[in-house]
């Protein structure tokens, strides 16, 4: 609960001095542990893993859930395959928990198909395998799959719990559905379930999307508990797409006099004045972050190459095939601007010249991953690109154009959601 990775490790020496670390409980917990603490402590929770499988531990079903949960965090499908597989060798492909991890596995490296799958094939579903679809469909833009399977899982009787209306009302912000999202957050209280903070960083996000920034602040207003940081970086979002500065900084000094904070909400608050031309202002939230020795979180693309993971930077030129990375991106451009494509250079949210701005936002990170995977990936397989960060607009408009030029299916992750570019269109319609 804590995220502590670091006391954990000690706890983890410990067992290892007692002779405990490959007892099946404690294994588990040490896989479970080390997945939930974050990107970095993926390769020790497998490692944990394989030498207790090494060793004949005897695992269970929240051991397998654990290591494949791991899996799904770290975007590594051909190994949570594998695991996959050795959960039916082992019989407990069966467990609704595995199932369930295996339903997120697939959906966050990019394969809903997967997903829907193996929730077909499940001969027990429990309400966490219901949940699981329900997220998966949400993250991947599918908002009439949400509201069918919501009725399903009332029919096949069971009750929806705080985890499925958050999974419901996050799929509606992304989508733009203020009347349904309304609709399911009273119906939230109407079942008896009082929404946490996580539901009304939902429901600020979606008006605040949506425009109406007003109604967003009333309703932050009329919290019952006080706002988290989530409930402010909603606004926030809002006020950037929206160009609402004022309320933009208003938000930011909110979240500011709550301690330190990461750096997501300073650069949220620099992008909101940079978008809307005041460069100033910009550049003082960014000496902000910087006077606080808070580091911005770099923006990163990858892609999985059977058990490799490639990883690209924007304008990295670090992989063994950067001169033909690029001279695809090149390529590929020239086809693209025959298609009628033209840089959009306001989302560069830096005051350089336009040339520069050109460049810059010609090597994102996502565009160096799509044109590594145009150039190794057969044409039959989907492009599936994974990005930390939020995809910006002309990116978003770009890969539109490299869909339909290659013919290639391009899915994208970005820090909110799943993107599917197919044919010169994109899965949310523009609206993310």
């Amino acid at each position: 609960m804590l995220s502590r990775s670091d006391v954990g490790s000690s706890l983890h020496c410990l067992a290892m001095k007692m002779g405990l670390d490959l007892d099946v409980f404690v294994g588990s917990s040490l896989v479970d542990m080390y997945g939930k603490c974050g990107l970095g402590e993926d390769e020790e929770a497998l490692r944990v893993f394989k030498q207790g499988v090494l060793e004949d531990l005897e695992v269970n079903d929240f051991t397998f859930s654990s290591v494949i949960r791991v899996c799904g965090s770290a975007t590594l499908l051909e190994l949570g395959k594998q695991i996959q597989g050795l959960c039916l060798k082992t019989s407990f492909d069966s467990s609704s928990f595995v199932g369930s991890s295996l339903i997120s596995l697939y959906s966050k490296c990019g394969n809903i198909e997967g997903a829907f799958r193996v929730f077909q094939e499940m001969p027990v579903r429990n309400l966490g395998a219901w949940n699981a679809l329900l997220n998966a469909c949400s993250k991947h833009g599918h908002m009439k799959e949400v509201f069918h399977l919501f009725i399903q899982m009332e029919k096949a009787g069971f009750q929806p719990n705080f985890v499925t209306f958050l999974c419901v009302l996050m799929g509606c912000s992304h989508a733009g559905l203020v009347e349904e999202g309304q609709f399911y957050f009273n119906l939230m209280r109407e079942r008896g379930i009082e929404p946490g903070d996580q539901h009304y960083a939902c429901l600020v996000d979606l008006l605040g999307r949506a425009g109406d920034l007003e109604k967003a602040m009333s309703v932050i207003n009329e919290m019952p508990m006080a706002p988290t940081e989530s409930v402010w970086g909603a606004l926030l979002t809002g006020c950037r797409i929206h160009g609402n500065t004022e309320m933009a900084a208003y938000a930011a000094d909110k979240v500011f006099q709550m301690g330190p904070i990461g750096s997501g909400m300073h650069v949220l608050l620099s992008n909101a004045y940079a978008a809307a031309g005041k460069y100033t202002e910009a550049a003082m939230a960014r000496k902000l972050l910087k006077d606080r020795g808070v580091k911005k979180e770099t923006g990163l693309s990858w892609v999985e190459e059977g058990n490799r993971m490639h990883t690209f930077a924007a304008g990295d030129r670090r992989h063994l095939r950067s001169n033909e990375i690029y001279a695809k991106l090149k390529e590929l451009e020239e086809e693209m601007e025959r298609e009628g494509y033209v840089a959009d250079t306001n989302h560069v949210l830096r005051e350089v010249g336009g040339e520069e701005k050109r460049q810059t936002i010609g090597y994102h990170s996502e565009r160096l991953a799509i044109a590594f995977s145009l150039i190794t990936f057969p044409p039959e397989r989907p492009i599936r690109v994974m990005k930390n960060l939020r995809v910006c607009g002309d990116c978003h408009t770009a890969i539109k154009f490299m869909s339909k030029c290659t013919g290639r299916k391009i899915i994208v992750r970005d820090n909110n959601r799943f993107h599917h570019f197919e044919n010169g269109s994109c899965s949310c319609g523009d609206y993310w």
